[in-house]
């Protein structure tokens, strides 16, 4: 390709040749390149608007999926929820390695106590219920400046398998606020829900656009057809004119040979 020009070497060719014909081939092979790298570009477009689309689905399946164990959750625990006469809930926290009866004072100072030295390596380990749902405490590890540091985090497991926290499962010091981690964390169930009915909304603006493009249709189809049919024509027309030349030239040659016989035969005579 001549950077200055636009020209191709099958254009320079053709052009050197003095073949028309070959000038239009060059110039019909440039216009299909160009056509099928647009095609390409067009499909590679809708492939990726096509697995983005299934992406989105799977994603509000999934969060749908999410929203129906929230809502199981939020049904459990509204059922057995028990309530004090002047109609505030209560919080009946029942810790493993403590009696049912234990105050709220023993309570906070045994997940306190926990807090600082639980070591579960990673797993859920569980030390407790409230209102039918696991109470639960892992052992995170991180780094930072070249240490390990240990932390544990808190959580509120229902029969779906989703964990909730409050405070991003740390435990308050306080013994009143830490014996209500639990159940603030249930707490907060409503307002999950209404977070995952927000992505599912958010996700489905987004669908129509996809979908447009995913049933788009490239409109030069027929424009590359008829390019590559008057390029298969011109193969075709230069072929004859490439085979007719050679039939002229056998035909040169037979006449010359006759004429050089016969001068040959004469000078013998």
């Amino acid at each position: 390709m001549d950077e200055q020009s636009g020209m191709n070497f099958s254009e320079y060719v053709a052009i050197l040749s003095g073949n028309t014909d070959l000038l239009d081939k060059a110039r019909l092979e440039k216009q299909i390149g160009a056509l099928e790298s647009e095609r390409r570009t067009f499909n590679q477009s809708k492939s990726q608007s096509r697995l983005k689309l299934e992406g989105i689905n799977n994603e509000i399946e999934g969060v749908r999926y999410r929203i129906s164990i929230l809502e199981k959750d939020q049904k459990t625990f509204e059922g057995k929820i028990q309530k004090s006469s002047d109609g505030e809930i209560l919080n009946p926290v029942k810790l493993i390695s403590l009696p049912e009866n234990a105050s709220v004072k023993k309570i906070g100072a045994k997940l306190n106590e926990l807090s600082e030295t639980a070591r579960t390596h990673g797993h859920y380990a569980e030390i407790g219920t409230l209102y039918g749902f696991k109470l639960l405490v892992k052992t995170e590890t991180s780094r930072k400046d070249g240490f390990d540091f240990k932390e544990n985090r808190f959580f509120v497991e229902g029969e779906g398998g989703i964990k909730y926290t409050f405070n991003n499962g740390i435990m308050a010091n306080d013994p009143n606020l830490a014996s209500k981690n639990f159940l603030n964390a249930l707490h907060k169930i409503p307002i999950l829900i209404d977070n995952e009915h927000k992505r599912i909304a958010k996700a489905e603006k987004e669908l129509p656009v996809f979908r447009e493009m995913v049933n788009m249709v490239w409109k030069k189809e027929e424009q590359l057809k008829e390019l590559k049919r008057e390029s298969h024509e011109l193969d075709k027309k230069i072929l004859d004119s490439i085979t007719a030349k050679e039939l002229h030239g056998e035909k040169t040659d037979d006449n010359d040979n006759r004429h050089k016989s016969k001068c040959t035969s004469m000078k013998i005579s």
